[in-house]
């Protein structure tokens, strides 16, 4: 078939890959002038399926609120009369509980684990290269009960048979030695060794290369304005460039997936959740990091990437506003400087700000849609590059006809409805 594939992210980019490979003849149309140059840019770097949980979980209303009182909060909220924010911080409110903590975080695991292993394959494929390391992230509890309260996911993670490591400090320096300086400032960590790390950028300009090598069409600085539909199929998008028609069309535009959806009658809730990130020269190798350590108090990740500290986090709550605020970046600053007070300059720091697609229960939208060949892969959230490969396949099995390698329970919009029409399941699928 002719697809089109809507937005070159680290998740579109994916799906085209995967959609070539099963011998489909795909076109990617992207706004900006090149791959990931947006949300997939400058990310945290985790491939983190361990780590892979929703923000929505009992006690986290409770915990929003002592956050927003901290000098250096992981979250803002900045007032805004928008009603889809509203709605959607309500849905997520609505799934702070323990059972839909469960069932959620099952979800996002089985995607995400999944999804490591589809990398794992492409790189013994390939040699695809990305700075890419395997070992583990470190969540660090800097008090003892952050320590007790890991039991919980503890639990869901034995469940799911996902590998962890409890450690008491002497256990967390073997795996990041630069800690022993600062080891007055936490009590220990769980420790998910299947976890990676990698440039999210590098690895998608990488991935779009292999994907023109299988006759991947890729169509930069074209500005998508709508689709076009007869029925229930979806006949053509109109663009900057014009009219462009196709078999099937895959959405992955992230955060702006749900203003292409509104004109056809579907509803998503998925909201730009905004995250910074700055990027730190490595000034002293054995000071910096050796994966991934995830600052649990703050909620930062700070990652070695090659030769740099990707530092990312925070969460802010202000629709679709890119301003760069010197308040985010002093959070990150804190942390990195805190926990790796000689691992790099930062204040030659680069620093960033992205809209991460986020759903109210944490489990991104994949598959069908009221509308035979239009499909989704959007609302990954923080986890848009832990889930990428895996999405992107699943999804490329979906609209070849075949069967996914996981099941597709949870993973569709139908957990949500639509506005006027139920979704069209594949009878494959069925």
């Amino acid at each position: 078939m002719k697809v089109i594939v809507l937005g070159a992210g680290v998740i579109g980019t994916a799906t085209a890959y995967y959609l070539a490979k099963a011998g489909h003849e795909v076109t990617v149309i992207e706004r900006q002038q090149g791959a990931a140059l947006e949300t997939s840019f400058a990310n945290a770097g985790e491939v983190s399926p361990g780590y892979s949980a929703p923000w929505a979980g009992p006690g986290v209303p409770l915990k929003a609120i002592k956050w927003l009182m901290m000098e250096h909060s992981p979250l803002a909220i900045r007032p805004t009369f928008d009603l889809n924010t509203w709605r959607w911080v309500m849905q997520m409110l609505m799934n702070c509980t323990s059972s839909r903590y469960e069932v959620n975080k099952g979800r996002m695991l089985r995607m995400a684990e999944y999804s490591r292993d589809v990398l794992q394959q492409l790189r013994a494929d390939t040699g695809i290269s990305y700075d890419e390391r395997t070992q583990g992230t470190l969540q660090l509890f800097r008090n003892q009960a952050q320590l007790e309260g890991a039991d919980a996911d503890i639990a869901i993670l034995n469940r799911y048979g996902v590998k962890y490591e409890k450690l008491d400090k002497a256990g967390c320096l073997k795996v990041e030695p630069a800690l022993a300086k600062v080891q007055e400032k936490f009590v220990g960590a769980l420790r998910l060794p299947g976890d990676e790390t990698g440039d999210c950028f590098k690895f998608t300009q990488n991935l779009a290369k292999l994907a023109e090598g299988l006759g991947v069409k890729f169509r930069y600085g074209v500005s998508i304005q709508r689709l076009v539909y007869s029925g229930d199929q979806v006949s053509s998008v109109i663009t900057s460039e014009g009219e462009l028609k196709a078999d099937s069309f895959v959405l992955a535009l992230g955060s702006y997936s749900p203003i292409l959806l509104r004109e056809l009658g579907i509803r998503i809730p998925v909201y730009p959740i905004k995250g910074y990130s700055i990027t730190v020269p490595i000034t002293d190798a054995s000071a910096a990091p050796e994966s991934t350590v995830m600052d649990e108090t703050y909620k930062v990740a700070i990652t070695r990437l090659g030769d740099r500290i990707r530092v990312g986090g925070t969460a802010e709550i202000t629709g679709y506003n890119l301003e760069l605020r010197a308040d985010r970046r002093a959070t990150l600053e804190y942390s990195v400087s805190d926990l790796f007070p000689a691992g790099g300059d930062v204040s030659k720091a680069e620093f960033w700000t992205g809209l991460r697609p986020m759903t109210p229960d944490g489990t991104p939208v994949v598959g069908p849609t009221p509308y035979r060949n239009l499909f989704l892969n959007t609302g990954h959230g923080t986890l848009g590059w832990t889930m990428a490969c895996g999405s992107g396949q699943f999804v490329a099995d979906i609209v070849s006809g075949k069967r996914p390698a996981i099941s597709t329970e949870g993973l569709f919009m139908s957990r949500y409805g639509s506005v006027n029409r139920p979704i069209i399941v594949p009878k494959e699928l069925a």
